[in-house]
């Protein structure tokens, strides 16, 4: 959240194209998330919008490289790529603004009790279905039980719904309904929680919550994705795998119809920056190959150029504890010691991505500078390998292989090869390198069936929970590492439930100090400055640290 998974290592290169949580670079140069906690305004950038100039004029079309998509079932999505997607034609009762707020989407409004476990929520009167049936309480009912229904199968249900009172039993298999939700009439639903957490409204927004039309998925259950009925701002009007997806406008839409008629999504990648420059597509990301030309002023590009903030996201390498050689906590701490970050983002990153010290990145709300982390050092990575239990005997140490998202055969990564070299070079140790495309990568990883990987994190709320619990507590299933330390366990359950912010947010810089020294990740980059290439007549792109539904802001002037 993603929308999460943001794929693999940072590479050289920024395209817009496949975006947030994964796989991939961030494509639109933001990370894939949802809103955070009531506190969502601390540690967040504020957004950015390109600005047009001229008369402003509804209709026309945009378009932009992507990816396909691993799925467009909101109820299955784990990575930005559908995420983007999802958030478009689909939502849910809440959702998130241009400024990161949490403001309502279905609902209108909603009130919280005074224990703060029973939330009431009002829906708009006029929401609709893309054919114009009214939505209804009882179809945000269904939409849930579907969600954590064990044949539905989703991957994240458990992570983003189980705090409400019957999830589990419903997982479980134990409960044909989720016994939390309760509609009142047909525009009122109550959803009662197991007990009074500040970030369970921002779950809200990722896409596991979003309704669904019953008659729709149950009518074609096969193919009902070919013409999903959602309640977003856009339909799905085509989508030829590989070629091309297409969205219009939902004239319908209950929070004001989007400006634009289209977004056409071309699939499969291209040369961005020559169909930039040929305007055959309205945005892209700029590389490196490209930054300093289009930054010339001289360059009539320059104008064009606009620089994202910092995306909440964080690239790197996961270790499965479980799983030889990495079940030894010195083997891990020796691979932290043994990455040259800094060299690493000056000369080969060239500064588009910055190191990263830590699980958190820097600006996120319980962000800790003072955190205790892995600087360049052979020696000490040496001195660790030889306290290991393989002691000097590395050659009976078993083979490592990474696994990385991509075509067979694509390039590697070029900051993964260099940290590979200076393993194979300095400690002696080979690492094999496995590559698969995203959809396969993101279901391997949910079955935990990798030594080694790399992806990257992005925030799906700004609060320390989305990345210190759903990446780190033992139970939950997007744990790829199989961390599991009890006394971590048992404080960040305590985090959930701590009402005082300054005290949740100490427990998680010691939740965090913790987790580092047991070494299940090594963390890699966080995001340098970012560059985006918007054609003038394009206005209100908003360029955001995290993933918001966007299109229907965005509006076509003419010069």
């Amino acid at each position: 959240m993603r929308f999460k998974l943001l794929i693999g290592i940072i590479s050289t290169s920024l395209l817009l194209v496949a975006c947030g949580t994964t796989a991939g670079q961030n494509t639109d140069a933001t990370a894939n998330t949802g809103p955070g906690s009531a506190d969502a305004s601390q540690g967040t950038s504020p957004s950015l919008a390109a600005k047009g100039k001229g008369k402003a004029r509804e209709g026309g079309k945009l378009i932009r490289l992507f990816h396909d998509p691993p799925t467009l079932d909101p109820h299955l999505t784990a990575d930005n790529i559908s995420g983007i997607l999802v958030n478009e034609v689909f939502g849910g009762l809440v959702t998130i603004d241009p400024d990161l707020n949490i403001v309502g989407d279905l609902a209108k409004s909603w009130d919280i009790s005074d224990d703060g476990t029973v939330y009431t929520f009002n829906l708009h009167q006029d929401a609709k279905f893309h054919n114009g049936k009214p939505v209804t309480a009882a179809d945000v009912k269904w939409s849930l039980e579907r969600a954590t229904d064990p044949a539905t199968q989703s991957p994240v249900a458990d992570q983003y719904l189980s705090d409400i009172v019957g999830v589990r039993a419903r997982l479980a298999g134990t409960s044909d309904i989720v016994s939390g939700v309760l509609v009142i009439d047909d525009h009122t639903l109550e959803i009662t929680i197991d007990a009074a957490k500040s970030y369970f409204l921002a779950k809200l927004t990722y896409p596991t919550a979003f309704v669904l039309d019953r008659e729709n998925v149950e009518g074609d259950p096969d193919n009902w994705l070919r013409e999903p009925n959602g309640t977003g701002p856009f339909r799905l009007a085509e989508y030829e795998i590989g070629e091309i997806l297409r969205l219009t406008r939902n004239e319908n839409y209950h929070l004001e119809p989007a400006h634009l008629d289209e977004v056409e999504f071309i699939l499969g990648g291209g040369a961005a920056m020559l169909m930039y420059e040929n305007d055959e597509i309205d945005v892209t990301g700029v590389g490196l190959a490209d930054l300093e030309r289009v930054l010339d002023p001289t360059n009539s590009l320059s104008a064009e150029v606009h620089q994202s903030p910092a995306n909440f996201s964080v690239s790197y390498i996961g270790l499965n504890v479980n799983l030889p050689p990495l079940d030894d906590p010195k083997v891990r701490q020796a691979l932290n010691y043994a990455v040259d970050k800094d060299t690493i983002s000056t000369q080969v990153l060239e500064g588009f991505s910055r190191p990263a010290r830590g699980i958190l990145p820097p600006g996120f709300p319980g962000y800790n500078p003072d955190l205790r982390t892995y600087n360049y050092d052979i020696e000490k990575a040496k001195q660790l390998l030889r306290e290991s239990s393989y002691g000097d005997n590395l050659e009976d140490m078993p083979r490592i292989t990474v696994s990385i998202s991509g075509s067979f055969g694509a390039n590697v990564p070029l900051d993964l090869e260099v940290i590979l070299n200076t393993w194979e070079q300095e400690l002696g140790l080979q690492v094999d390198i496995q590559q698969t495309e995203w959809a396969t990568f993101l279901q391997d990883l949910h079955a935990k069936r990798f030594q080694m990987f790399t992806v990257a994190w992005g925030a799906d709320y700004p609060d320390p929970e989305n990345y210190l619990d759903v990446l780190f507590h033992s139970a939950s299933d997007n744990n790829q590492t199989n961390y599991n330390n009890p006394q971590v366990d048992a404080l960040l359950e305590q985090a959930r439930v701590e009402p005082d912010q300054k005290v949740r947010f100490e427990m998680y810089n010691r939740i965090e100090q913790m987790i580092m020294d047991d070494a299940p990740w090594i963390p890699l980059w966080t995001s340098g400055e970012r560059y985006v290439l918007i054609k003038p007549g394009v206005n209100d792109y908003y360029l955001t640290p995290m993933t918001i539904p966007k299109y229907r802001y965005i509006y076509l002037s003419q010069e």
